[in-house]
């Protein structure tokens, strides 16, 4: 699959989420074969005005493959001018977004609030792709709500502005995450454009993926809150594209140790005070509908070291055994 110039290992995206797809759970799913991955949502703003935690959200190694950077924002002129300053930085898309439905980034007129204006979203492509040397592609939602659904004409007005992929996320923005993802909406979008398309919302398991793909005829798939906690569901999704063949889910002991990994990454990355904090969710995450984690789950909130966390969740395993 290509985006542009770009050719990915395979169709299959980490899709964008704030306060989880860093640098360290980016390379966990790297590891797991993902595609493309996407950073957390950066605002344009905050790189125009030079913020430093801007700046480390930014942070992209080699080591991750392809890479889409993440900008958010309404300003045509600012979102050139951001992407102007960012060319020479190491990502290979840069992404807009315009799905978020956050209530802070909403009320900026930011992020899904798009959807509401068709023709800003049109001045805001033409000037990200005028500025860009590298390929666009942008995220939007099924509409604002039940009552204005208009992802096919968006995507068409993404496409003529010069966006060389569109991601689709079957929810509105009234929905947020609740209720159930249309699919239909991204087969609507699919068959409307002639970019690649990127289907996004439910696909948890291997089987959502495969109905995702029959279902929408979606170029790739990407994966966002079905990879909290289940980094190798790429690893079983692009086997199952390649192969036909289902593998089977990880063992606890799998899960515990891929945990440990992530938690001695994050520490590396981001020290140890911080580490131990951002780890407590995604703790709960790869411990889910583990028989008898939940007081360790509690433990490990109140947790102050990595070595508690480490032998609390080695405890997970003997108890299984």
């Amino acid at each position: 699959m290509k985006i542009g110039d770009i050719d990915l290992e395979n169709p299959v995206a980490l899709g964008p989420m704030a306060g989880v797809t860093d640098l360290t759970f980016r390379l966990i799913c790297k590891g797991f074969g993902c595609g493309l991955l996407f950073t957390e949502m950066v605002s344009a703003k905050g790189i125009y005005y030079n913020d430093p935690k801007t700046e480390k959200l930014m942070k992209i190694k080699e080591e991750e493959g392809s890479v889409a950077l993440q900008i958010f924002g309404s300003d045509p002129e600012i979102m050139g001018e951001i992407t102007e300053k960012i060319s020479g930085h190491n990502h290979h898309i840069l992404d807009i977004n315009m799905g978020c439905p956050a209530p802070k980034i909403v009320k900026s007129g930011d992020g899904s609030a798009l959807l509401k204006n068709p023709k800003l979203i049109g001045k805001i492509v033409k000037r990200v792709v005028d500025a860009s040397n590298k390929p666009v592609s942008v995220k939007i939602r099924k509409g604002w709500d039940h009552d204005s659904v208009n992802a096919l004409e968006v995507a068409q007005i993404i496409e003529a502005n010069g966006a060389k992929a569109i991601s689709v996320h079957g929810r509105t923005r009234e929905q947020f995450y609740s209720g159930k993802a249309d699919w239909e909406i991204i087969r609507k979008v699919k068959e409307a454009v002639n970019i690649p398309v990127f289907g996004n919302g439910d696909v948890f398991d291997v089987e959502d993926a495969k109905r995702m793909r029959e279902t929408t005829n979606c170029d790739g798939i990407m994966i966002a809150r079905g990879a909290q906690g289940n980094p190798w569901i790429f690893k079983r999704v692009t086997h199952y594209l390649k192969t036909g063949e289902i593998l089977p889910p990880p063992t606890i002991e799998e899960r515990v140790n891929i945990c440990k990994k992530h938690l001695q990454m994050l520490v590396d990355n981001k020290g140890e005070y911080v580490a131990i904090r951002e780890m407590r969710k995604h703790c709960a995450w790869y411990l889910k509908g583990v028989r008898n984690s939940a007081k360790i789950r509690n433990e490990i909130n109140k947790a102050l070291n990595v070595d508690e966390i480490e032998e609390l969740l080695s405890t997970i395993v003997l108890l299984e055994h």
